[in-house]
């Protein structure tokens, strides 16, 4: 899935000379704490609430008040998971989305990212996950392939996270078995550690609680 599917069409821009008690206006409406600045589809940056409020002016316009625009934005043709990374290194709730020409085409909410994620078919498939720590140089994925799908299991997603200055890396599984067991103890027999494990009735629930996970489990 792009960035120019994840659009959402219900977030307006603003423009600089719109004042700062419409920013805050627009941000309790759509209960979001950063908006895009765009003047003539020219992307200036994302203003937070929180500073919107350190400039309580509700009468000046945005060009005329001392803040700094946060400049996170990705290109129309990024992978979801981009998106989903500079979200996370910008700590933002929404990021521009501009085209190969630099011009501004749209916003993307975290909120409605969520959602994306939530509607794949790798998230509603019923199963568990799998938290492996594989030394680098032992990993092998034809041989976890081969120890899943020795016990009657598919693998419906993996992800592989290196974690720097270090010889480890993590190993998520999501598999299509809720009963995990057999599984585990063929890991176990051959010598690999499970960190963690988690069943479909743990995976469930509020999916906007459970988004800083979601951000950690992809390691973004």
């Amino acid at each position: 899935m792009l960035a120019y599917e994840l659009i959402t069409e219900e977030v307006p821009s603003l423009k600089p000379t719109d004042t700062g008690k419409k920013v805050l206006d627009w941000m309790e409406d759509f209960r979001i704490s950063h908006l895009p600045i765009v003047d003539k589809r020219e992307f200036l940056g994302l203003v937070s609430y929180t500073d919107m409020l350190d400039h309580n002016d509700g009468k000046k316009t945005i060009d005329k008040l001392k803040i700094s625009m946060i400049k996170a934005f990705v290109r129309d043709s990024y992978h979801i998971f981009d998106v989903l990374k500079v979200i996370s290194t910008y700590n933002v709730s929404a990021v521009a989305v501009l085209d190969e020409n630099n011009k501004y085409v749209g916003v993307i909410t975290a909120d409605s990212i969520i959602q994306k994620i939530a509607r794949m078919p790798f998230v509603n498939e019923p199963g568990g996950i799998i938290i492996l720590e594989i030394n680098i140089r032992d990993y092998s994925l034809s041989q976890i392939a081969q120890i899943v799908e020795g016990n009657d299991a598919k693998i419906l997603n993996l992800y592989v996270n290196s974690h720097p200055d270090t010889t480890k890396m993590e190993v998520t599984l999501k598999v299509n078995k809720d009963d995990l067991a057999p599984i585990l103890q063929t890991f176990a027999r051959y010598n690999y550690i499970v960190k963690a494990t988690f069943y479909q009735s743990q995976i469930g629930g509020d999916l906007k609680n459970r988004f800083d996970e979601f951000m950690h489990f992809l390691n973004i």
